[in-house]
């Protein structure tokens, strides 16, 4: 006899009154034509006995293969930098926030300056400067804003790199990406430019790329996320939403930006024009959105030690953080494109 987890149980009763609301019905239909997160319980035992008798026994020389392949992506992975911002999903979602928000100029220009291999999409360039971390070495501390653990951003105090040559943090990169794209005689180009300031603009919206130095933004402190070893600062890049999307959204990133957009132009639709609204004539706004970015991390930090398992208690308190999080990164990235390039800055409803 098959047993629903009691995880996908609590999840589903917890869950439904944040997610969907109106919609509900909706998304019960569309996850049951899914299949991989069946509402209906003897659904989804049925979907996993069936994958259980599916299973074939690995045969010796796929072992082997298996295992090798194993080795390779562990070395791999022990190369690769520490901090990858909100992983390929959350920069991802942003871009697409950011691409409906666009007035008719900056959607047009933004198309002009994307590279080939884009397609005319903004948001598959968004985790471009990640992939340059070895490429461009000078680029990692432009990724974050960490600070002394006091839940505050200062600019001449925590815009630096390791080097302590100034302006070399999150804020600075933004502030300098968008000066280059609105001088049309820059020395940089503008396509790279372009990438660059969405992904940092994604990146100070995660709150613990604003978090303490001493850890590295979380980076050092090693937790179980349920059951898998990660450290602190993964799970806030990449964990939680992927555990939202397989649990809530059928692994269906389509869907997962769907409910933020609704989001916007619904429950926080009072907060959006607070979003977008930067007084500064000389600069971005980045400062403040590390500001809060830092304040958050202080939250996040909370109950958390080096070998914290992490479980529902955690997911469900960062979650709604993730999602707004998400969402203000997309509006204001949007209202600084549509500044730089022209047209209506007003944004455009969904």
């Amino acid at each position: 006899m098959c047993r629903l987890p009691a995880r996908n149980l609590s999840l589903l009763s917890r869950f439904k009154v944040f997610v969907l609301q109106k919609h509900r019905g909706a998304w019960i239909r569309r996850h049951n034509r899914h299949g991989s997160h069946q509402l209906i319980g003897e659904s989804l035992c049925n979907t996993q006995e069936k994958r259980e008798g599916e299973q074939a026994r690995p045969k010796p020389r796929t072992m082997a293969a298996l295992m090798l392949l194993r080795v390779l992506l562990v070395a791999v992975a022990a190369r690769a930098p520490a901090a990858q911002a909100w992983g390929k999903e959350g920069h991802y979602m942003v871009c697409k926030i950011t691409e409906s928000f666009l007035s008719e100029q900056a959607k047009t220009a933004v198309k002009g300056l994307l590279p080939g291999w884009a397609g005319g999409d903004l948001a598959e360039t968004c985790s471009w400067a990640d992939r340059q971390r070895f490429r461009y070495r000078w680029s990692s501390p432009l990724h974050f804003a960490d600070n002394p653990g006091d839940c505050k951003f200062d600019y001449a105090r925590d815009c630096h790199n390791t080097k302590g040559e100034k302006d070399m943090c999150v804020v600075g990169a933004i502030n300098n990406y968008t000066a280059a794209l609105k001088d049309s005689s820059s020395p940089y180009d503008p396509t790279e430019s372009l990438m660059f300031l969405a992904h940092f603009v994604g990146d100070v919206h995660q709150p613990l790329h604003c978090g303490n130095a001493d850890d590295l933004g979380g980076n050092t402190i090693i937790v179980r996320w349920y059951r898998r070893k990660r450290n602190l600062h993964h799970v806030w890049d990449v964990n939680v939403i992927q555990t939202a999307m397989k649990d809530f959204y059928g692994n269906d990133l389509s869907t997962m930006i769907q409910a933020i957009q609704q989001n916007i132009t619904g429950e926080w639709a009072n907060e959006e024009k607070q979003w977008e609204t930067c007084r500064s004539r000389t600069k971005t706004c980045a400062d403040k959105y590390a500001e809060e970015s830092a304040k958050l991390a202080c939250k996040a930090y909370e109950g958390v030690e080096q070998g914290s398992t992490l479980k529902d208690d955690y997911f469900f308190s960062a979650l709604p953080v993730v999602q707004k999080r998400i969402a203000q990164g997309g509006v204001r990235l949007a209202a600084i494109l549509n500044n730089i390039f022209g047209g209506n800055s007003k944004l455009q409803s969904i």
